[in-house]
């Protein structure tokens, strides 16, 4: 199963984003990032498994729900950006 982290900059969109997903049966959960997220300004991440990260953003785009960054989780366990 892919996993996929979109990253917030702040807790408000990030809750607005689970509201968004969920009501469309898209399941997330949302969590603080991790440091090394931190660094990199994100303060907040959704983990979504298992759906078309596209139609999610596009989603996200439609509702005007700004997020910072994409994240895919390896089979190694890895965390890799994802530009799309």
């Amino acid at each position: 199963m892919t996993v996929y982290y979109i990253t917030f900059r702040s807790i408000t969109f990030a809750q607005r984003a689970e509201r968004i997903l969920n009501r469309q049966n898209i399941r997330c959960s949302i969590r603080r990032t991790p440091r090394w997220m931190e660094e990199q300004g994100c303060g907040y991440y959704l983990r979504i498994g298992h759906a078309d990260i596209e139609a999610v953003l596009d989603l996200l785009y439609s509702q005007h729900i700004s997020y910072k960054k994409i994240y895919v989780q390896l089979d190694n366990g890895e965390m890799q950006e994802v530009e799309l």
